[in-house]
């Protein structure tokens, strides 16, 4: 059993579920979006595909995606006075006179190989009539969704110059049932909430889900043998390893750039600190070595330095250190609290947990600037995550007794609420984007 110095010492890495549901859906609901959002109409494809239509149609998963970036206005597609499916086809002037700023047209047919879906797309920008995209996006049987948030990808990066984070999925904490009765879920899902599944169930807490690079496994941390034990697991076989079992603290994993590395948490010497693990060798190097507690630590994403949160300036800070070791180096310089850190994807911003008082919020600490830039309202706001994009980024918070996901931009313009039916739901991680 897990003693009561060894919960003190996880207080900055646990926070424990309160529970109802594990598998039920996730719902994203708009909070705030950008007033100045881009007039997008999302055509519906042509379906030329031997097999039968999807219950959920293309043009609608797109639109969804596009809409929940806050940065486009999909038409409605009852609003549509025509449905062009080609270049040919479209006349410009009408959708100028529904001032739509671009279009989208395109169709489903058979590969050639007769297996799977080809998604046959254009983008064009209404007022010049330019062809801003042509593209022909194949994927295979069953994988027809994931092909229309390709697309949306596609678009994205084309109409913002950045990279769409569509194509990717979440995962997450769940808890079923109370006292006796409670199951601990890890969770993965599509970005946008469809087909959770559960990696993971345990009777004892599971905490702190971390992506490998290619998006393949998951780490995290369980107690489902009394102890805290890091483990690594395969999503699609199932497949486990135990990566750290050892007596006291074993928490906190992030995988390095090159999925080689695995930091973490552990208290082997009876204090919290940072260590780095080869996972082929097993080989372990002890990073930090300091009277605090060194916690939550996390990859730059060039590899250069490894952050974590730390007490021993009096109150928890984010700091970074070499992976080789060496001298730890104070990162955040204003606020009374700032802990559980997640790396934009440029290196050069810090999601934290922005504390002061008894609220927490998500800021971004700008490492050039040394400034931060507060992106949510809540009171008890966790979990940062960032978007494989940097456009936005994924939190924990609470709604009255609730849990609930919410994201928000980088710039805190958009924000949205991600609950499930019923239930609690907390510590999200967001994959990089699956390939």
């Amino acid at each position: 059993m897990v003693t009561d110095n060894v919960k003190k010492l996880l207080i900055l890495m646990v926070t424990l579920l309160v529970a109802h549901t594990a598998q039920a859906q996730l719902q994203i609901e708009i909070i705030s979006g950008n007033a100045s959002a881009l007039p997008i109409a999302i055509v519906p494809f042509q379906w030329e595909d031997a097999s039968s239509p999807p219950a959920t149609s293309v043009e609608e998963i797109i639109s969804g995606d596009l809409y929940r970036s806050g940065l486009f206005d999909p038409m409605d597609t009852a609003d549509m006075l025509e449905r062009p499916v080609d270049e040919e086809s479209i006349r410009f002037g009408t959708w100028r006179l529904l001032k739509v700023d671009y279009i989208v047209v395109g169709s489903i047919r058979t590969p050639a190989d007769g297996r799977g879906h080809e998604l046959v797309y254009q983008l064009f920008d209404v007022h010049t009539q330019e062809r801003l995209l042509s593209q022909i996006t194949t994927v295979g049987p069953g994988d027809l969704r994931y092909g229309a948030h390709r697309v949306s990808d596609a678009i994205y990066k084309t109409l913002t110059g950045v990279p769409g984070a569509f194509a990717t999925r979440i995962a997450y904490i769940t808890a079923t049932g109370l006292g006796e009765d409670l199951r601990y879920e890890l969770v993965v899902s599509d970005a946008d909430g469809f087909g959770p599944q559960s990696v993971v169930g345990s009777p004892e807490p599971l905490l702190s889900p971390a992506w490998s690079p290619d998006g393949k496994k998951l780490a995290y941390v369980s107690f489902e043998k009394g102890n805290s034990a890091i483990y690594m697991q395969d999503v699609a076989t199932g497949s486990r390893e135990l990566i750290s079992g050892g007596k006291g603290i074993n928490g906190a994993p992030s995988f390095s750039p090159d999925g080689r590395n695995m930091a973490m948490t552990l208290s082997r010497t009876g204090n919290p600190e940072i260590y780095v693990r080869n996972i082929a060798t097993g080989r372990l190097t002890q990073l930090t070595q300091h009277w605090a507690i060194d916690t939550e630590p996390v990859w730059a994403p060039d590899g250069k330095y490894i952050y974590f949160t730390s007490d021993r300036g009096g109150k928890p800070q984010i700091y970074r250190i070499p992976p080789t070791g060496g001298k730890a180096e104070r990162v955040t310089l204003e606020g009374e609290y700032n802990a559980r850190a997640s790396i934009a994807p440029d290196g050069r911003r810090i999601a934290v947990a922005h504390g002061r008082g008894n609220e927490y919020r998500i800021a971004i600490w700008d490492i050039d600037s040394e400034r931060f830039t507060v992106l949510t309202p809540g009171v008890l706001d966790e979990s940062p995550s960032f978007a494989p994009n940097g456009s936005m980024v994924l939190y924990a918070t609470r709604e009255g007794t609730r849990g609930v996901l919410s994201a928000v931009s980088a710039d805190g313009s958009v924000r949205q609420r991600l609950i499930l039916s019923e239930g609690d739901v907390r510590e999200p991680a967001w994959s990089p984007v699956i390939r």
